[in-house]
């Protein structure tokens, strides 16, 4: 994982351990990621770094919606993702 990545993921495992320490039971979590090209199938990488860092914490992801657009010159991916604790 890159630097960016890498704080990126830390931020959302502190707002998802915040989150549960407040008692909530619901986490919606929008992660943006850069992409140089969208038409490429590829992993992506930084996104499930992100994912993992919100479900170490204790949530378990339930859906997921995405969406991809143009900023700031390059082509920029979205998912929005509800998760959930038991």
């Amino acid at each position: 994982m890159g630097w960016i990545n890498d704080s990126k993921a830390v931020e959302a495992a502190k707002r998802a351990r915040e989150a549960a320490l407040k008692g909530d039971s619901v986490l919606v979590y929008k992660f943006i990621e850069a992409n140089t090209n969208s038409k490429a199938t590829a992993p992506m990488t930084g996104m499930a770094d992100q994912i993992q860092a919100v479900e170490s914490e204790g949530w378990a992801l339930a859906n997921m919606a995405a969406g991809e657009g143009k900023a700031m010159g390059g082509e920029r991916i979205a998912l929005i993702c509800l998760f959930r604790r038991a």
